[in-house]
């Protein structure tokens, strides 16, 4: 006669939700393979839903792994019986105290299920020919015939953790372009109060690297956007137009042997007394222009911005000509070939292409390939949709931010 035990030993009692978890002791098992490691990885994401911690799946796993085979459902042997001593050593040397804690846990999330021996003891009585006649231990049948609901909870929880990380995302990209938004309007904005701005933007930076929920990353998302939805209006009337530098309608030849360069002759005093004072966007740009193309940027403000190609001759850089020159001059070194810098000088102009040749230059240790670079900001320009007004007042502020 064949009876399957559904109290514990010793002086533990039976409570409702134990006899509610044995009807699975009986439960038919579904016809479907049951790979019991599939159901392991399931589980480890879906272990909220089933009130379970990391370290109660290791010791599930631990148990698991004295069913041989890969596939629970091959047979209805699903009892495990190792000793204390053994499960400890499949988990990697966890004190006994600490198992029975971890598979009480277990037990009640009916996830496994006992079968106590009438000493306590988990055995097999086996027939002569080796077969497992009763086995006493944990049953690792309510896996199989949960299969189903553990596989529905780790769809939805790994569909939850796409949205959390998306949101995060999310929020991740809305501060940044907060921290740019706010240095564009620090720079040139400087009557506007930003403090109030900043100090919200720093709690915001401190939240987000917390373990958030759904709810409260929905909530910081909500906080973050207002507050770049501030910010953009705070920008909004600043005369960014200054600093394109569109081509106009009607181009004329460009003549490369021979440039004249009489707007910036004329600046050129005023800019050398400028040149350690800062300039208000706000303010009038000198308006440099040559055969048809225009660049309203002043030549004190390129060279504070790039440095570098300072040091590629014996004379200071004092005039736009100057640039041209020692930008022709590097850009062999720099490995950009006549095609592509005529190229450049054609959709840009030579004072822009010049400019440019400056950046790349100052940007070196980050562009791999500066011909390639130049040869993609041509193109871009060639549609009237590069300016190299916002490369260099990036620069400026990368410069800055190193100088604080």
């Amino acid at each position: 006669m064949h009876h399957i035990s559904s109290t514990p030993f010793g002086r533990r009692p039976i409570d409702a939700a134990h006899l509610a978890a044995q009807s699975l002791a009986t439960a038919a098992i579904p016809d479907q393979p049951a790979d019991k490691w599939a159901i392991i990885r399931d589980l480890t994401a879906a272990r909220q839903a089933f009130g379970v911690t990391d370290r109660d799946l290791a010791v599930l796993t631990a148990l698991v792994s004295f069913h041989p085979g890969t596939d629970l459902a091959q047979s209805e042997n699903t009892i495990v019986f190792p000793s204390n001593a053994a499960l400890s050593a499949r988990a990697h040397g966890m004190p006994e105290s600490t198992l029975r804690r971890h598979l009480a846990a277990l037990v009640r999330a009916r996830l496994i299920l006992r079968h106590d021996s009438p000493n306590g003891k988990r055995f097999a009585r086996r027939h002569h020919s080796g077969e497992v006649l009763r086995a006493f231990g944990f049953d690792l049948r309510p896996l199989c015939v949960r299969v189903d609901e553990i596989t529905q909870a780790a769809a939805e929880a790994y569909e939850k953790a796409a949205e959390l990380r998306a949101l995060r995302e999310t929020i991740v990209l809305q501060l940044r372009d907060l921290a740019k938004m706010i240095d564009f309007g620090v720079a040139h904005r400087r009557n506007e109060d930003w403090t109030e701005v900043t100090t919200r933007q720093a709690t915001a930076l401190r939240i987000i690297r917390r373990k958030l929920d759904t709810a409260a990353l929905s909530t910081l998302y909500r906080e973050v956007y207002d507050l770049c939805d501030g910010v953009k209006k705070k920008i909004a009337a600043v005369e960014t137009d200054e600093l394109s530098g569109k081509d106009p309608q009607n181009e004329r030849h460009i003549q490369y042997s021979n440039i004249n360069l009489k707007d910036s002759e004329k600046n050129n005093d005023q800019e050398k007394s400028n040149r350690h004072t800062p300039c208000p966007i706000d303010n009038e740009i000198p308006n440099t222009s040559i055969e048809g193309k225009e660049l309203k940027l002043p030549l004190y403000l390129v060279m504070e911005a790039c440095p570098e190609i300072q040091t590629y001759g014996d004379t200071d850089i004092t005039s736009w000509d100057d640039l041209f020159r020692r930008a022709e001059f590097i850009r062999p070194m720099m490995g950009i070939s006549s095609d592509v810098w005529q190229g450049a000088q054609a959709a840009m102009g030579p004072l822009q292409a010049s400019v440019v040749i400056s950046a790349i230059l100052q940007r070196t240790d980050k562009i791999r390939s500066p011909g390639a670079y130049l040869r993609d900001l041509t193109q871009k320009a060639r549609q009237n949709v590069f300016s190299c007004g916002p490369m260099i007042m990036a620069l400026l502020q990368s410069n800055h931010r190193r100088a604080a």
